[in-house]
């Protein structure tokens, strides 16, 4: 059979070894808790930037050092196709490791129930036994109960502050705790979340990942033979359920001596989810490995390998390793490099300023003095990280036929923004000469407005494509007819 481990599993007297992905979770529970806790107080480059943040506060991204205002927040798409198509890979090649390797409520659960009940206020007698159902029939152990309650409780409103960062950046989130009076909806996000947590992970247990998950519901569509999962090896080990899922009832060694499953149930013991992983491949699995460490420590000790591997049914049928480079596998990683070419070509065309021109409803304006003007109204935002004097100008052959009034800054050309600030202008477009021979209808003008920061022009600016509507000479005539 074969064997999927590392070599870092121990090697008994006997050749046998011991698998210990246990020891391996934890680890890898011990570098995402750090980098998680780590990442938010991270900052890049010159601006200052984080490495992510989606702050509604402030209405910008931050992703990897670069900032992307509200009207950017469509690189999001990008982020969230990657995490999807990222999830269907990983559970057409591993199944559900996700769920035993990187779920925040299995490794809440573990926290809680082998580190705060097991290791440390003695509640449950060992790690290996996850079906020992807690009897609290003394003062003491209901007094313990509570404190694990309570201790937990503690991590939740740590995690649930860390998941926060993501949103409310670490110096405004503990400026805005000095005073939580005023800024109630956080504090409130944060207490909810934190009690959610505490609740679902001291009291809903792995019933959330059985019944509740919507993972749980889907990832089994992915699956294929050739899919890594907790597998029991019937060939060598014996029948223990029927095909429709019935126990048998007779131990495997009865069944035939050569059966090398002793019915020893550690595998049994030891699984959170409280499933018979020789029953099959079953829903509830959350591919932890706990059973396959199990197994193998009691199958050494017979100088065998473990019945129940980290395998494929391909692999365990054909006794070879598990195929994990095929045709779907590929197209899912094609598929993730072309979303990740398309999020950074989306991110080369970050701009420091935004422009948006809507034109008002009305068509055209013809003053006393014959002179024909467009209203618009402009909005620009400063994206760069400093405060910058923005100016308007008609680019390109219009330039001079053209003039851009704006009748709220008193005849001033030149405004200033501050960083990650919108502002809102109307803006009149008025037309120095005659542009329509025709009596019968208007005509359109196509036009391109230029915005920039008049301290750093050739950097920060941005073009957008207009039109002006210039009426009729018969339109022009009635109306300066009705005005006299």
């Amino acid at each position: 059979m074969q064997d999927t481990s590392s070599d870092s599993n121990t090697q008994t007297k006997n050749g046998a070894k011991i698998e210990n992905f246990r020891r391996k979770r934890h680890i890898g529970y011990i570098i995402l808790t750090i980098v998680l806790l780590v990442i938010p107080f991270i900052r890049i480059g010159d601006a200052q930037n984080h490495v992510f943040l989606l702050s509604f506060d402030h209405k910008v991204l931050h992703v990897l050092g670069i900032e992307y205002s509200i009207q950017e927040f469509y690189v999001m798409t990008f982020m969230l196709m990657m995490l999807f198509v990222g999830i269907f890979f990983m559970t057409v090649m591993a199944g559900r490791f996700w769920c035993g390797w990187g779920c925040p409520q299995t490794i809440f659960r573990s926290v809680y129930r082998d580190i705060i009940q097991t290791k440390l206020l003695g509640l449950r007698k060992k790690i290996s036994n996850k079906q020992e159902v807690l009897k609290l029939d003394t003062p003491i152990k209901k007094l313990k109960y509570v404190l694990g309650i309570v201790l937990f409780a503690c991590i939740a409103l740590i995690a649930t502050a860390d998941f926060l960062f993501f949103f409310v950046p670490p110096e405004d989130f503990f400026a805005y705790a000095k005073d939580f009076g005023e800024h109630g909806i956080l504090l409130g996000f944060w207490l909810a979340i934190a009690s959610f947590m505490t609740i679902e992970v001291c009291f809903v247990a792995e019933n959330f990942c059985i019944y509740m998950c919507p993972y749980a519901r889907v990832q089994s569509v992915f699956f294929d033979n050739d899919t890594l999962m907790s597998i029991y090896d019937t060939k060598r080990g014996g029948l223990l359920y029927n095909p429709n899922g019935t126990a048998i009832g007779i131990p495997p060694k009865k069944q035939d001596p050569h059966n090398e499953c002793t019915n020893c149930q550690s595998c049994v013991k030891v699984c959170p989810t409280h499933i018979d992983i020789r029953k099959g491949v079953q829903l509830e699995c959350i591919h932890c490995l706990e059973c396959v460490d199990a197994c193998s420590a009691v199958m050494a000790k017979f100088n065998l390998p473990s019945l129940v591997t980290w395998s494929s049914p391909n692999a365990m049928e054909k006794r070879s390793k598990p195929k994990l480079l095929r045709a779907k596998t590929i197209a899912y990683m094609v598929i993730l490099a072309l979303i990740f070419a398309l999020l950074i070509f989306v991110g080369k065309s970050h701009k420091s300023m935004l422009l948006n021109i809507t034109r008002s409803s009305e068509l055209y304006h013809v003053r006393e003095s014959g002179a024909i003007d467009n209203v618009y109204k402009f909005v620009v935002q400063n994206v760069d990280k400093d405060p910058h004097t923005f100016a308007f100008e008609v680019d390109g052959d219009m330039a001079d036929k053209f003039e851009i009034i704006m009748p709220d800054h008193r005849g001033k050309k030149e405004f200033l923004i501050e960083p990650n600030e919108p502002k809102f202008l109307v803006v009149i477009l008025r037309a120095k000469g005659e542009y329509n021979d025709s009596i019968d209808t208007d005509k359109n003008i196509p036009l391109t407005i230029k915005s920039y920061a008049t301290d750093n022009k050739d950097n920060i600016n941005i073009k957008y494509s207009t039109f002006f509507i210039y009426p009729s000479k018969a339109i022009i005539e009635k109306k300066l007819h009705k005005q006299h």
